[in-house]
């Protein structure tokens, strides 16, 4: 009986996948897996990591793909993962105090994926500019706090 050469688990002369890693047996079903493998790549890629039929073509217009941004854009999007994460791990740091709270909302508030994430409930995604001031204002509300408390 031959055996799987991922896991050396014994498979069955016809087996085209292993029953215990699900490494393809034949070369058929490797190609098969690829093929399967890029058509849900090229899927998430086109819908935005997710969505309705209807909602692809949109979703990815209204998100070009980093070649596709100008420097000024790809600027402001390096810009807001950096100021986004930095204010997350700023709030992190002071979990137990109130000013904590708003900092990690804002933190969020300003990375590009939240733009992705509201754009489908909200119809479209929220301008740069919104979302920079829902930032500003969480951050306001936070450095209050903290000076306050």
């Amino acid at each position: 009986m031959p055996s799987c050469p991922r896991c050396d688990a014994p498979v069955g002369e016809e087996a085209r996948y292993c029953a215990q890693c699900g490494a393809p047996q034949t070369e058929d079903a490797a190609e098969e897996l690829d093929e399967y493998v890029q058509r849900q790549a090229e899927q998430v890629a086109g819908s935005g990591g997710g969505g309705s039929g209807g909602t692809e073509s949109s979703a990815s217009d209204a998100f070009p793909s980093t070649e596709d941004l100008t420097d000024r854009e790809q600027l402001w999007r390096r810009g807001s993962y950096v100021l986004g994460y930095g204010t997350i791990v700023v709030a992190l740091t002071r979990v137990p105090a109130a000013e904590s709270w708003p900092l990690l909302l804002g933190g969020i508030a300003i990375l590009p994926p939240i733009r992705r994430l509201t754009a489908e409930p909200l119809g479209s995604p929220l301008k740069r500019e919104v979302m920079a001031g829902i930032y500003a204002v969480f951050a306001l509300i936070g450095i209050a706090l903290f000076v306050l408390l």
